[in-house]
């Protein structure tokens, strides 16, 4: 059976990884209080973080959540994770896992204010049931990110392309969405392109091709939608990567938000106005999403 499950990681400089490397992390109890209070990822929000979705005790896109994890630790100015203890790490916690559907987070932050180390630990609990999402779609609207496309060349002390903990800005835009009787929201630029949702990427249907936003402007290069593009080129679509005007929103032939641990929600409406859903194509993209995948 699926249970919670949490390990403390002694961080190893990514210098030391070697081929022979035996991990150092020690199991916890993940209901016991473990951080100190003057935890800089709790009073700032100061470190990063990957959720790997799991489904029958198999991780899924280890390595690509990795390496997304090396690549927010350099943008916040972190120590490399060493990339081989985090693996064995994620191994050690999946085969605690049971059957059905769980999430395994690695969370890495700049430690005790002063300290010398930072902080590390995997926590692995019961993915939430996403079955009616998965099956309905969700309803979305529009919400100003408040900076344009060049935001983050301009300003890399943003960290817009880093999945830091600050998250408190995602949460507020889902809580204005529900506001305005939506399940979901879809960031734009201020001027005036879709960037991505606050927990998911952003994925339309024109035809026969499949676009997403570019990886630029401080959007998140989300894994699970590079793997359902490896899944639609597979099968001859058309897949590629755009500065996409707001307005085609609601011109796609179909729309979904994609994440690793909700996997495929189609859109079926933003802001007010309907938009076509592929019930065949979601099912596809699901079934896809929950087999084996590394």
């Amino acid at each position: 059976m699926t249970r919670r499950f949490a390990l403390m990681l002694d961080p190893v400089a990514a210098d030391e990884q070697r081929d022979d490397y035996t991990g150092t992390f020690t199991q916890v109890d993940a209901t016991a209080p473990a951080l100190s209070v003057g935890e800089l990822s709790t009073q700032r929000g100061d470190g990063v973080f990957e959720s790997i979705g799991v489904v029958d005790g198999h991780a899924q896109e280890v390595v690509p959540h990795l390496e997304r994890l090396a690549h927010s630790a350099r943008l916040c100015d972190l120590p490399e994770p060493n990339l081989e203890q985090w693996r064995q790490a994620v191994q050690r916690a999946a085969a605690q896992l049971g059957a059905g559907e769980s999430v395994i987070k690695l969370i890495l932050s700049r430690g005790v204010e002063h300290g010398p180390t930072p902080t590390a630990w995997v926590t692995a609990a019961p993915a939430a049931d996403f079955s009616a999402v998965r099956r309905d779609g969700v309803k979305v609207v529009t919400l100003d990110r408040g900076y344009d496309l060049g935001a983050a060349e301009r300003a890399p002390w943003l960290l817009l392309g880093a999945k830091t903990l600050s998250y408190a800005v995602n949460m507020a835009a889902l809580r204005e969405a529900k506001r305005r009787g939506a399940d979901d929201a879809v960031f734009l630029s201020s001027d005036g392109f879709v960037l991505e949702a606050p927990t998911a990427s952003l994925l339309l249907r024109f035809g026969d091709r499949f676009t997403t936003p570019a990886p630029n402007g401080g959007i998140l290069h989300g894994t699970t939608q590079l793997s359902v593009y490896d899944h639609l080129s597979a099968r001859g679509f058309e897949v590629g990567y755009d500065r996409i005007p707001a307005g085609d929103l609601t011109r796609a032939d179909a729309a979904w938000l994609v994440s690793s641990v909700r996997l495929a929600a189609a859109i079926t409406a933003v802001d007010g106005v309907p938009l076509p859903v592929d019930a065949a194509l979601t099912d596809e993209l699901n079934a896809y999403l929950l087999s084996p995948r590394d």
